[in-house]
């Protein structure tokens, strides 16, 4: 099980730590790591590498400056592409997830942007939140919960 099975891409990650304690899920997972700007720190930050602690230069990373422009490089197949956002109507429990695809998420403070929810609103996918006064999770807990349960999906199902 060491090859990657799948991509992990952030859109406009704002907090470093996060993103390093992405970083930590996918060289644990042999993921890459894709972030697409703008981010909101520099990719050198301290506070990057001290989340993801010495594995940080052990992650493939990838950087596109806009959607775009991952989507001309990445070329990936609409049925691979998963968008999580609480106001999907199907959970990552519901949905089929297999090897090549890539898990996309938004920013901490505004989630992934509203016209790319609309144009792929049918590959949305979300965790329950069973309690209503709980409006959203933090990103690198969700990043690395989505990332295992496609693990357990693709691996061991």
């Amino acid at each position: 099980m060491n090859k990657p099975n799948f991509k992990i891409v952030l859109v406009a990650p704002e907090i470093p730590g996060n993103t390093g304690s992405i970083g930590r899920t996918c060289a644990a997972l042999n993921l890459e790591l894709i972030l697409i700007h703008p981010l909101g720190f520099d990719i050198s930050e301290k506070a990057v590498r001290r989340a993801g602690l010495d594995y940080w230069d052990s992650i493939k990373i990838s950087e596109y400056q806009n959607f775009d422009e991952f989507l001309e490089n990445e070329n990936p197949e609409l049925s691979k592409l998963f968008f999580f956002t609480k106001t999907a109507k199907k959970n990552i429990f519901q949905e089929t997830i297999e090897e090549d695809s890539y898990l996309i998420f938004g920013s901490e403070s505004k989630g992934l942007p509203k016209d790319i929810l609309e144009k792929y609103a049918n590959n949305s996918v979300s965790f329950p939140i069973l309690n209503e006064s709980i409006r959203s999770l933090n990103l690198a807990s969700i990043v690395t919960a989505a990332g295992y349960e496609v693990i357990r999906k693709i691996k061991f199902s």
